[in-house]
């Protein structure tokens, strides 16, 4: 069988910076065939046009699909399903599927929906990741501007108008494998890493919280996440349970107050090597000890196993680790060698001297 198309969800309310951390994925998807999902609503289209302006290989006009008929979480059976049954048909399916979700729309219904018969054997949730607006959440708002979500839900009788913003983000933390903490250049380096910790603390053991400016993150930190959300949906616990048959676009706002460039200069790597093992389990305790102890956002390599002819494959995010032996070393050198990715300021000495210990 072959294997299941890896799909992100992403969610975070209106002006939070979703689409330009979609722009960012597509800009340096590295020849990954990327489809997206774009949860629009009205005629607008605002975010689809955009996205299929940006004259990136990875977005043609056909690997852009809109679902226009109201709310995910409600049109689940006559609208999300026979789109992914359109896109998976293709002749040329794609490498990963994007999905950007409206900031009022239930996350949890979504990642359910991943298990209908129709598509539950040919694609998987990789993660969802939530992309917050620092500076407002750090101020206890949410969102930049409340008064245009309040306006969006005012604007439409379907919609839930009761329930506070808290709610609804309490269910996006509660649904996240990865929290953004996106316009983080806003807060301060002490203040955001306050925020950082204080979403660690509200979110489940594992969640990966991590600091960015203009949407600007490593591709191999936000795909590649392994999830499999769909199979833990009980542990994603909704906090907001009222359903509603509309949602209105979410797209007007980004990040446009500041337009400069950023790199990748708030994330580093380098790689640790050491000799064979012969203990696996020890060592892959000794692996998931040293990636909690420092915040270690991606791990992956090869290790030389005393007596195996394999060499076996680590793959670890954030405290996770998944092994397999894949093949031969043959004529290469028999000794461990690991990437490690993180934020910049890792403690890379102290990073060495665990994983070689």
């Amino acid at each position: 069988m072959a294997a299941k198309i890896p799909t992100t969800v992403i969610t975070g309310f209106l002006g939070a910076g979703k689409t330009t951390l979609i722009r960012h994925i597509l800009a340096n998807a590295n020849g990954k065939r990327i489809a997206l999902i774009i949860n629009e609503f009205g005629d607008l289209g605002i975010d689809g046009d955009i996205l299929k302006g940006c004259g990136d290989e990875t977005c043609t006009d056909d690997d852009v699909m809109e679902l226009s008929n109201g709310c995910i979480c409600c049109t689940v059976a006559e609208d999300f399903i026979p789109t992914m049954e359109k896109l998976l048909a293709r002749e040329s399916a794609p490498d990963h599927i994007v999905i950007e979700t409206s900031g009022l729309a239930l996350p949890q219904p979504l990642i359910r929906a991943f298990n209908w018969p129709e598509i539950s054997t040919r694609v998987t949730v990789d993660g969802v990741v939530t992309v917050v607006d620092g500076r407002a959440v750090a101020d206890g708002q949410f969102a930049h501007n409340v008064a245009a979500i309040d306006a969006q839900r005012a604007a439409d009788d379907g919609l839930d108008h009761e329930t506070p913003l808290s709610e609804l983000f309490a269910d996006q933390i509660a649904a996240a494998d990865m929290i953004v903490v996106n316009k983080s250049d806003l807060l301060g380096a002490g203040a955001a890493d306050t925020l950082v910790e204080k979403l660690r603390s509200e979110s489940r053991d594992g969640v990966q919280v991590i600091k960015s400016t203009m949407g600007v993150l490593p591709i191999d930190v936000l795909l590649g996440q392994s999830a499999q959300a769909e199979s833990n949906i009980s542990a994603r616990h909704e906090v907001h349970h009222h359903h509603h048959d509309h949602d209105e676009d979410d797209h007007h706002e980004e990040d446009h107050h500041h337009e400069h460039e950023h790199s990748h200069d708030d994330f580093e790597s380098f790689v640790v090597s050491r000799p064979e093992i012969t203990d696996v389990p020890a060592f892959i305790q000794q692996v998931t000890d040293t990636i909690t102890a420092h915040n270690i956002l991606r791990l992956k390599g090869f290790v030389a196993v005393k007596g195996k002819p394999m060499r076996l494959t680590l793959q670890a995010v954030g405290p996770r680790v998944d092994t397999y032996f894949d093949q031969p070393f043959g004529s290469a050198p028999r000794e461990t060698r690991l990437v490690v990715i993180g934020q910049s300021g890792m403690d890379r000495a102290a990073i060495e001297k665990a994983l070689t210990a």
